[in-house]
This record gives C-alpha cells, structure tokens and sequence, in this order.
C-alpha cells in the first residue's frame, strides 16, 4: 500500500477509535500545550518575553508574549504548528527507540515549566498538575500498563497535530481573518492565510508519515522477535 495513503487512513482510524476513549477530550489539550510551548520557546529563543499562556477547556490556547515587529514576530507566530507536529513525531522516534520514560519525562518537563513560569487561570493549571502527577503515575506506579498510555498520548498528539492544521486550512477558506495563526501571518507577511495554512498541513502530514514510519518498524521488529 502506497504511505501516504496509509499513513491518511492510520491517521483516520486513529481519529475514530480515540474518540470511544474515556476521558480522551481531556489529553486533547496534549497537542496544545506543545504548540503554545512553540511559540513561547521561539519567543525567547528571539530575545522576546512571554507574558502568559492560556489553555482552555475547549483545547484552545493562546500566547501573549512581547517580542520585536517584522521577522521575529513572523518566526513566532510560525513556532507553533510546527513544533507541535515535530514533538508528535519525537514521540514515536523515541518510542522506536525503546525509551518511552524520556517521552514522558519530556512532556512532563515541558508541562511543568509552562505551570510554574507561564500559565495562570484555573482550568490551565489544573489539567498540567493532572497531567504531571498522572505521568509520574506511570512512571513509577503503573510501569505495566505505561507502554498503552503512552502510544494513547502518542497517537493522540499526531492525530490533533494533523487535524487542527486541517480545521485551520477550513477556517481560512470560510473566515480568513479568523484562522488563528495563518491569520497573524496573513497580516505580517504578503502571503494570504490559505497559504501559510496548506504549508501547516502538509508539514503536519509530512511529520506523521515519519512518525507512522518508526511505528511500522518497531511493530515489526517486535514481532520478529516473539516469533523467535
């Protein structure tokens, strides 16, 4: 089978089957966290400073951060998309890797800097506590059962990386000024959002067929070896 079309059904089943998870809407916000994670590192990365993050309940976030007009403010509003899709892929790289406890240790790690420096507001707060307590649960409580939750996790961000760049490519079609931040870019550069959209799309496509790679590989070695 062609990988492009099966990393679209993958990505398509695994859509499916996430929803008839309990409680799966909660580590929806998985996805957000890194993407706002993005444009706050590249801010400070670009000598700005972030103000604060928001997470909501609707798995939508936002950045406030003050950083200097022209190519800097262009960079950051280009962080988040795709530092999200290259997280959803390190996920898999490391899970091919055999070192799903630096997977969790590194999103823990990125939760714990956004609660201590950066997010304010109850609901924000609350689920990056939940979600810390809840990794260091696996790690050192339920080692057994960490393997699924961590390929839940897993799947979960690839999938929400793929389908908010989708939803953004819609949104810039029916309300362009709308569109989040192909729309910011719209403003700051002469391309149109429908462009800087497709470009956040396809780069996220482009990461989980990378990503659904390391899986096929792992699966298959694992394989090999029960059948030694």
């Amino acid at each position: 089978m062609n990988k492009w079309l099966k990393t679209l059904l993958f990505l398509a089943g695994s859509a499916l089957l996430t929803r008839f998870i309990p409680f799966s809407s909660l580590f929806r916000n998985l996805d957000t966290m890194f993407h706002e994670f993005g444009h706050a590192l590249a801010t400070l990365l670009l000598s700005g400073s972030v103000l604060r993050i928001e997470l909501h309940p609707d798995h939508s976030g936002v950045t406030y951060s003050a950083i200097a007009a022209g190519g800097r403010a262009i960079l950051v509003s280009l962080a988040g998309y795709p530092l999200a899709s290259l997280f959803s892929f390190l996920l898999f790289y490391l899970y091919s890797r055999d070192k799903r406890q630096w997977g969790l240790i590194m999103a823990s790690g990125v939760a714990l800097v956004m609660l201590v420096l950066y997010v304010r507001g109850g609901f924000g707060m609350i689920w990056l506590s939940g979600f810390i307590l809840l990794n260091a649960a696996m790690l050192f409580l339920w080692p057994k059962v960490s393997k699924y939750y961590y390929l839940f996790l897993a799947f979960l961000t690839l999938e929400e990386s793929v389908m908010g760049t989708l939803f953004l490519v819609t949104a810039s079609v029916l309300t362009p000024s709308r569109a989040g931040d192909a729309a910011n870019l719209a403003r700051l550069t002469p391309l149109p959002a429908i462009l800087w959209a497709l470009l956040f799309f396809l780069f996220s496509l482009l990461c989980a067929k990378w990503a659904l790679g390391f899986f096929f590989r792992e699966e298959k070695s694992a394989n090999r070896t029960r059948s030694l």
